[in-house]
């Protein structure tokens, strides 16, 4: 009787041999992922329209034009861009991902920011947004920079009442070396970097790394001609100074460091191009007992701004 009461009461006892079903059933699953990631909730819908209308809608181009997009691919170089507050649009995540502490970290660093879409993507999609690279489903995009106009820079100066100081690089294809003169030219007080269209390096994720968030209050322009650039800030009044290994005067010799001047740094290996080298009005060298042939683009600009900005404290 009593058996035929326990079939009657409709409840069910422990089951032998569970597996510990019951115990991990019990056990914390980490933290609720946000609203934007959650498959069916609104937001998640949202954040999916807005991505694919970023990536269908043109750039505008303003008076300096914009990059094109670009992505960062990988969990490790997705964590580090976030980390360093590198610009992003949106976050493009696997669907059905292995969830590590990487994983895990960019989506906090993405919620934490702000304004950057969170999109789940199946691998097919990113392996062909990505061009079949290892993304390890993580992919960033981040969106394109807007370049300011060489105008602006000097423009810029003269409003706040102080004298242009500019970096203008001619030749130098390294983001990193890029990012490293930003970084430079905000240290030592500078108004922004000036760099040519074609054939030099661009506000890349790289570029901004390097630059350790400077890049934010920084202007960088860029030229379609970049000795045109120069000679237009000759006709403004502004000295122009290209470094050469071959230089006339050395940098602690130059009394133009004192007012309105634009420092043209060339690449490691071929210094400064012709037309350029032609256009500025004095070349300086940079003293080196060691004997080393040439410094990096970051490093020379590095030496000559703190120079200048010595000169005018």
């Amino acid at each position: 009787m009593a058996a035929n009461n326990r079939r009657m009461s409709g409840k069910k006892g422990a089951q032998v041999g569970s597996g510990g079903q019951r115990r991990r059933g019990l056990e914390g699953k980490g933290p609720t992922p946000p609203a934007e990631m959650r498959k069916g909730h609104k937001k998640n819908r949202v954040a999916g329209a807005k991505a694919k209308q970023t990536l269908r809608r043109p750039a505008p181009r303003g008076r300096g034009g914009k990059s094109a997009s670009e992505l960062v691919v990988g969990r490790n170089p997705v964590v580090e861009a976030l980390r360093e507050g590198v610009p992003a649009s949106t976050l493009y995540v696997q669907q059905f991902i292995d969830n590590d502490e990487r994983v895990r970290e960019a989506l906090q660093l993405a919620a934490e920011r702000g304004g950057i879409n969170l999109m789940e993507a199946p691998r097919p999609e990113l392996d062909r947004m990505t061009n079949g690279l290892n993304h390890q489903g993580l992919v960033l995009q981040v969106p394109p920079y807007e370049y300011a106009h060489p105008e602006d820079l000097a423009n810029a100066a003269y409003d706040d009442g102080q004298d242009p100081l500019i970096v203008a690089l001619d030749g130098v294809t390294d983001p990193r070396n890029l990012g490293a003169v930003v970084r430079s030219v905000s240290a030592f007080g500078g108004h922004g970097v000036v760099v040519p269209e074609r054939r030099a390096a661009g506000m890349t994720a790289g570029a901004w790394k390097t630059s350790a968030g400077t890049a934010a209050r920084t202007p960088v322009a860029r030229a379609t001609n970049l000795t045109r650039a120069l000679e237009g800030y000759k006709k403004a009044g502004i000295v122009v100074v290209g470094l050469a290994a071959d230089g006339e005067a050395e940098v602690g010799e130059l009394a133009a460091l004192d007012g309105p001047v634009v420092i043209v740094v060339g690449s490691e290996g071929k210094g400064l191009s012709r037309l350029v080298s032609e256009t500025c009005d004095h070349r300086v060298r940079i003293p080196m007992p060691g004997g080393a042939e040439s410094l990096n683009a970051g490093v020379a600009a590095g030496i000559v701004l703190y120079e200048a900005a010595r000169r005018r404290a």
